[in-house]
């Protein structure tokens, strides 16, 4: 019995000794393999830097469109004084197509803004076209003739008290026109020696939209 006993138990220390040994190898294996993490690489394909690149020179195109539109048709200029009412009170914010007068040339009727006699530092002057290179204006009895013919025009429906320098008839040269405010008993315009012709190349562009918030607020009535 004992002999069977000690055989057993000598089983089961052989089999508990060789657990043991696995379990040790085991443990030792896992000490010397080194866990490997594959890198992940970010790789970008053709087609990936092409669709980027093109999108990068939409977006480009889009802000130098927006700057140009802003910059030829955008450009906001106050207006000061209340020479250019009912049509532009003082303070509007008026925008300027800069573009338009170099495909074609003032027109009469048109609200141009423009430097008096060219001078850089004065503010920004807006008044309406009258009078076309070329033609001759004169302010008689209160109305305005032009090449000796009397022009009507609903803005000057009420009688112009100062003729100014255009009691005599002016004989406007190339490139020059002559300009009034809508409300020309408060305006310093062509009539005021001081203001005179205006000389296309001092012509800053058409006033053609108020952006100023109120009564006005819109396009300019030619």
């Amino acid at each position: 019995m004992k002999k069977m006993i000690s055989g057993e138990g000598k089983k089961k220390a052989k089999k508990k000794k060789y657990k043991k040994r696995r379990q040790t190898s085991s443990l030792k294996k896992m000490k010397q393999t080194k866990l490997h993490f594959p890198a992940e690489h970010v790789s970008f394909r053709k087609w990936d830097l092409r669709k980027i690149s093109v999108w990068g020179i939409q977006i480009v195109c889009a802000c130098l469109l927006a700057f140009m539109l802003v910059f030829f048709f955008g450009q906001r200029v106050s207006n000061a004084g209340d020479s250019m009412r009912p049509a532009l009170h003082n303070g509007d914010i008026v925008l300027v197509n800069r573009l338009v007068y170099n495909a074609s040339k003032p027109k009469r009727g048109d609200v141009i803004a423009f430097k008096p006699n060219g001078n850089e530092n004065a503010h920004y002057s807006i008044k309406r076209v009258v009078g076309l290179p070329g033609e001759t204006v004169q302010i008689k009895d209160g109305a305005i003739y032009i090449d000796s013919k009397e022009h009507v025009e609903d803005i000057y429906t009420f009688e112009i008290e100062t003729p100014g320098i255009a009691e005599d008839a002016v004989k406007l040269g190339e490139g020059e026109y002559f300009v009034m405010g809508d409300n020309h008993t408060s305006s310093d315009d062509s009539r005021m020696a001081d203001v005179g012709n205006v000389k296309r190349e001092d012509i800053y562009g058409k006033v053609w939209f108020v952006a100023s918030f109120g009564k006005n607020f819109g396009w300019i009535k030619d």
